[in-house]
């Protein structure tokens, strides 16, 4: 049997700070959400710009160095997978889709942010390169 492949790359500027949590038995949560934004010609040859929103979630500690670093329109590239989840409110039968980040690489910011060029990356269990 073949094993499938669930893997997504993003790179946008976060709409708003990080939320961080904890799950009952202490591990950190962090959810945010992800601008990506595109442009492109119609078929008048005239330019447009559209934006995707996607809602990321990371874990452990990479969920809480996020919470540290990242504050509302940062520069940031997501790589994940997708998860599709449902739920029940109300009585009616909900879905969401978000990415569960894997590694996150924080793009420009402020100066020392890891890097000439103001990145950091943080990933499983490697904080910052």
């Amino acid at each position: 049997m073949v094993r499938g492949v669930n893997r997504i790359v993003l790179m946008g500027n976060l709409t708003a700070d990080p939320e961080l949590r904890y799950t009952p038995q202490g591990t950190a949560t962090a959810n945010f959400r992800l601008a990506v934004n595109r442009a492109y010609r119609d078929a008048d040859g005239e330019l447009k710009e559209d934006a995707q929103f996607f809602n990321v979630v990371s874990w452990a500690k990479t969920a809480e160095l996020c919470t540290q670093y990242l504050n509302k329109g940062r520069g940031v590239l997501v790589e994940g997978r997708l998860n599709v989840r449902d739920y029940e409110k109300e009585g009616e039968r909900r879905w969401i889709t978000e990415i569960v980040a894997s590694r996150v690489v924080f793009l420009g910011g402020p100066a020392g942010g890891g890097g000439e060029d103001g990145a950091a990356e943080l990933g499983d269990d490697v904080p910052f390169y």
